[in-house]
């Protein structure tokens, strides 16, 4: 198999469904007793029958993520660097067909912005922008990707996905990692979302952590949209085959899964299938089992309850005070974002509900120059 997509076709959507669905509470208690969870066990501990075990699953899970990454959660912080975009999905409040302001940060702009996140205190940043290639594209990010390479020491980006040969310069350029999220890998439910642009193709976008694989990106980011299918257990599952995957093909990348669930946006659509934080929970333990040294990330769009909750039991990266609109820190204009987030406090609020649960956050754990040779 020469990609994932050769591995994809070989998954029957119908079936997994089946399988998770039909698990029962034997085959969680095997699951949780394994000394290695596989493709089995993971749809053991997605099921619903894994409802029941969320205590001795949050427990092993918290035993394998501090055996791991000790006490310490990363911080880091999305960058939105423009609003455009040339697709048209159900889901998003950047889509094309929504009447919103647009925005595009120039280089004065967007020193204003950086000026803004290091006072907080962040050295870890993820750019952000709508998928639009002409005027948001390579043109674009040569221009201004160097300027804020200098200001931090780890930089990653969520843009339109790219062919390897613009990931390889983008790496040269100080690109560190990029986050892609299939949304769902069901594609008669991608056709129905997607509704105009190049996002529209379904394998394109499939076999792009293939393409950052193969221009040597140190890390890559996995993720579906949980809500945009009827299930989201068979989401959830088809994205530990993508890691398994990438994990055997291109051992020399790190990896970052999220759980992103679907948020209020201009122009979205309701759920067609609901998680619940005690679902999201089990799913977010599930993957910690399965895959002890992957990074797993929560993001803003989940409450500041559930975030204190969730985090010392399997999460070891975190954004904080994050803004979906480009301008949001030096400028905040709600009427430009891309969704609304659920926790709205500041970094220090985060960091110090964090330490009261005994871990340690860290804004910072590389230095810019490390493993780069010099230009």
């Amino acid at each position: 198999m020469s990609d994932f997509i050769s591995r994809w076709q070989t998954l029957n959507w119908d079936d997994i469904t089946l399988r998770i669905n039909s698990k029962k509470a034997a085959d969680v208690v095997q699951a949780l007793n394994a000394t290695r969870v596989g493709r089995e066990e993971l749809m053991a501990l997605l099921s619903p029958a894994a409802a029941a075990y969320l205590e001795p699953l949050a427990q092993k899970a918290q035993r394998l993520t501090r055996q791991r990454f000790g006490n310490t959660v990363s911080f880091y912080l999305p960058l939105y660097l423009s609003n455009l975009c040339a697709n048209d999905c159900t889901y998003c409040g950047f889509s094309m067909s929504n009447r919103i302001k647009r925005k595009t940060l120039d280089s004065t702009e967007i020193a204003r912005e950086c000026d803004a996140i290091r006072e907080m205190g962040f050295d870890h940043l993820l750019l952000v922008t709508g998928e639009h290639q002409t005027k948001v594209g390579m043109d674009y990010f040569r221009q201004h990707f160097p300027a804020i390479r200098q200001r931090f020491s780890s930089l990653m980006m969520e843009v339109q996905p790219m062919s390897q040969a613009e990931y390889a310069e983008l790496k040269t350029l100080g690109l560190d990692g990029v986050l892609v999220y299939q949304e769902t890998y069901h594609p008669a439910v991608y056709r129905q979302h997607h509704l105009k642009g190049n996002k529209q193709d379904f394998f394109f976008r499939l076999e792009t952590p293939d393409r950052l694989g193969r221009a040597g990106i140190d890390k890559i980011g996995l993720g579906a949209l949980i809500g945009l299918s009827d299930s989201w257990r068979t989401d959830c599952f088809m994205v530990a085959e993508h890691l398994l995957w990438l994990q055997q093909t291109y051992w020399q990348s790190r990896y970052s899964i999220s759980f992103p669930r679907l948020r209020p946006c201009a122009g979205g659509i309701q759920p067609a299938s609901m998680m619940s934080e005690s679902q999201l929970a089990q799913v977010i333990c599930a993957f910690r089992l399965f895959s002890p040294d992957v990074e797993l990330s929560l993001s803003t769009r989940e409450s500041p309850w559930f975030r204190d909750h969730m985090v010392p039991l399997a999460i070891n990266s975190v954004s904080a005070f994050s803004r979906t609109q480009p301008g949001g820190y030096a400028d905040n204009r709600p009427e430009l974002e891309q969704f609304a987030p659920h926790d709205a406090r500041t970094p220090q609020q985060v960091a110090d509900a964090l330490r009261q649960s005994g871990l340690q956050p860290v804004w910072k754990d590389w230095d810019s120059y490390l493993g780069r040779i010099p230009q």
